[in-house]
């Protein structure tokens, strides 16, 4: 699905390294005419050509996605929000809530991120991915916001099928309720490490208070979760950006880098709040 606008990211970069459509056909190995075609739309490009192109785009210091981010949050209204959404592939068809799996964070529906460099490492890994930019209309609209808390963290236990045996317990159920009939969740995002942590709580491993400051330490922003038809009628994608195999790299060294300091921020709260709070046990008994 090529829907990148690749015609207005060549005249973007041509423009910010003063460069003709010579000069850039030579930096990528294909001819003027090419880039001509390419910048009327004319030709179907490659995934080789549109590595080349992007690659060279950030390799020479132009940012697209973060100029194109700010852009669109300059001109983003006050009742309204600019989100992305990391995709392994593209988005086919309609956005729509049944597409997605139950055992998401919060279940079936569509999640985006308030930072674009967050949503692009959720999905640098994978050969094919791209990046979403959205515009949310908030208005009229039901929501519930969560904090990294003892909450949080059994909500994301429990729709990821690690409460099964307590389904019914009034706590849990006090939970859920907060989530009904409403049209979005903001919610700390959560990763395969927050999920590891988590898993040391419901395991009676470590206490809520450890569970929670040890989450704290690898706080990766928000999510915004959409969970109503009505919700999704009010998000807009705006441009589909392509996420170069440099760019991808960049995602993953800076992921590498905040995963160590999380990780070693974890080890000191683990210790720093060891004996404080409530095991699972004492929770839901």
């Amino acid at each position: 699905m090529r829907d990148f606008e690749l015609c207005t990211d060549i005249e973007i970069v041509m423009e910010l390294l003063d460069i003709t459509a010579k000069d850039l056909a030579e930096s990528i190995g294909v001819t003027p005419t090419t880039i001509s075609r390419w910048r009327k739309n004319q030709e179907q490009v490659s995934s080789s050509n549109l590595n080349a192109f992007y690659n060279f785009a950030f390799g020479k210091g132009v940012r697209l996605n973060k100029i194109k981010e700010q852009l669109f949050k300059e001109d983003c209204s006050g009742h309204s929000t600019i989100l992305f959404h990391g995709s392994k592939t593209y988005i086919e068809g309609q956005i729509s809530i049944e597409k997605s799996k139950k055992t998401n964070d919060f279940g079936r529906g569509f999640y985006c991120g308030e930072s674009l460099e967050q949503s692009a490492m959720f999905v640098a890994n994978y050969p094919e991915s791209s990046l979403y930019i959205l515009e949310f209309d908030r208005t009229n609209l039901s929501y519930t916001q969560l904090n990294v808390d003892r909450d949080w963290m059994l909500l994301i236990a429990y729709f990821r099928n690690k409460l099964a045996d307590y389904a019914a317990h009034p706590i849990l159920q006090r939970l859920l309720a907060k989530l009904e009939n409403v049209d979005y969740i903001i919610a700390p995002i959560a990763d395969n490490r927050m999920f590891e942590i988590i898993d040391s709580f419901i395991d009676g491993e470590i206490t809520d208070v450890q569970c929670q400051h040890c989450l704290s330490a690898t706080n990766l922003g928000n999510q915004y979760v959409f969970v109503s038809d009505k919700a999704l009628s009010q998000l807009q994608i705006l441009r589909h950006c392509y996420l170069a195999p440099d760019e991808k790299n960049y995602y993953l060294s800076h992921k590498r880098e905040e995963s160590r300091i999380g990780n070693d921020k974890v080890k000191i709260a683990r210790k720093q709040y060891r004996g404080q709070g409530e095991y699972i046990e004492d929770i839901l008994k």
